[in-house]
């Protein structure tokens, strides 16, 4: 059975969006392979837990992209809200099925810990598969030679996109129980 969306709904998705993009924009720290590190995964994490897949997903995807926008990776904005907006349904998805698995429900912490995990791997492979498009794309095209320059080229993102993920873990496993409190939501 589908509900319509609330107020509450559209307010709630909207703060999401706004903190995941102030958290993206605000404090990023450039990397050597120009790209930059961010706190923002903590809010797409909390987006997809706290909202539920839907407007989680929503949410972390339109605040990450308008973070790219904004900050001059404008060429990313596409690819991040895909990638952020997965990252927030894998979230959600593996919260609510550890919180739903048997009768007994897994202590929050460990179902945030797992959620953000897979979430973020999602992250850092949807990183490292567009990157590979933008890399083949900007040297001529899709043909073996860009693609394996950009494969090489790729590999040297990941390890950013870890450190990435795993601060946003850290924090997200952190706020989430003041986050679940405060906002008691689900959709």
């Amino acid at each position: 059975m589908k509900r319509s969306l609330s107020i509450r709904d559209v307010v709630m998705a909207a703060t999401f969006a706004a903190l995941t993009l102030l958290a993206t924009f605000v404090l990023k720290i450039p990397t050597p392979t120009l790209g930059y590190v961010h706190i923002g995964d903590t809010f797409v994490i909390l987006s997809g837990i706290i909202l539920g897949p839907a407007l989680g997903a929503i949410a972390a995807g339109l605040g990450a992209a308008l973070a790219d926008l904004l900050g001059g990776y404008a060429i990313w904005a596409p690819g991040t809200f895909v990638i952020k907006l997965l990252t927030a349904l894998v979230c959600a998805l593996v919260y609510r099925a550890i919180g739903k698995a048997g009768h007994k429900k897994i202590p929050t912490i460990p179902a945030i810990i797992l959620s953000g995990l897979a979430g973020e791997i999602v992250m850092v492979i949807g990183y490292f598969f567009y990157n590979i498009l933008l890399v083949a794309l900007a040297s001529g095209g899709i043909n073996h030679a860009s693609v394996m320059s950009a494969v090489s080229l790729s590999v040297a993102e990941i390890p950013f996109n870890l450190v990435q993920g795993a601060i946003g873990l850290v924090l997200g496993t952190a706020l989430a129980p003041v986050f679940l409190k405060i906002f008691h939501y689900s959709e």
